[in-house]
This record gives structure tokens, C-alpha cells and sequence, in this order.
């Protein structure tokens, strides 16, 4: 399995006392390769844990790999910031929203489902999720 992480699948996976840890562990066991992330959802799960060292070691363990610059995307996080402004969405959405459309054949996986099923890539496209069971 292959996909882009979300801040709360690093938190989940990191975090024993996570609601979602064992969803977390069990997708780490069906990887085939690193998931795709971007800076802001380091940073958000950075702050989540409490612990900058644990994200880093995500990286350093093969975990996650960043696949995405802010700098080259931002006409398009512009657009996609004011086409969501009414969900006041922050900066990590709004990337995976971008990786969602730039690496089209991996699912986003997250445990946001509610903002993430209203997202689109591609102006009407549903992004495909992994998420835990309800």
C-alpha cells in the first residue's frame, strides 16, 4: 500500500494513548513504501506530540518522505484557500488537498474524515481516503 499521511495517522501512530493508535499500526504493516507528506503536517504533529524528535525519526525510519514544496504550489493553495475559506482550512489540508491532485493514485490517509469528504481535488473530484472504521 502506498498513500499521503495526514497529521492525525502520525499522531495515532506515535502516540500509544491514541483513540486510533491500533488503525495507525495496522496500516504501517501494509506499506509498500513511505507515505508522502509535506511540512505543515510535520509541524502539526510536532506540536500534537509534543515531541519534534518523533516526527523526525518518522522520516529517519522510513515512515514518511516529504514530496511536496509550498513554494512551487502556492497559486494553487491560494486558489484552493479562498475556494474553501467558509471551512477555515489550515495550511496541511490545504497541501494534502494539492498532493491529492499531484499524486492522484494514492489516498489521503487521515482521520479527518468530515473536512476531508467535503474537500475536492481537481474542482469536483472526491479525494480517495483511507480512514478508521466509524
Amino acid at each position: 500500500m502506498n498513500g499521503i499521511a495526514d497529521t492525525g495517522l502520525l499522531v495515532a501512530y506515535a502516540n500509544r494513548t491514541d483513540a486510533h493508535h491500533d488503525w495507525a499500526l495496522g496500516i504501517s504493516e501494509q506499506l509498500s513504501e513511505p507515505l508522502l507528506t509535506c511540512e505543515p503536517v510535520l509541524a502539526e504533529a510536532a506540536f500534537h506530540l509534543n515531541d519534534v524528535r518523533i516526527v523526525l525519526g518518522l522520516i529517519q525510519d522510513g515512515f514518511i518522505t516529504l514530496a511536496f514544496d509550498c513554494n512551487d504550489q502556492l497559486a494553487q493553495l491560494q486558489w484552493l484557500a479562498q475556494r474553501y475559506a467558509d471551512r477555515s482550512p489550515d495550511l496541511a489540508d490545504l497541501c494534502l488537498i494539492r498532493m491529492s491532485e499531484l499524486f492522484p493514485t494514492r489516498p489521503v490517509i487521515t482521520v479527518d474524515r468530515q473536512d476531508f469528504r467535503v474537500y475536492r481535488r481537481n474542482r469536483r473530484e472526491a479525494i480517495p481516503l483511507i480512514c478508521p472504521p466509524e
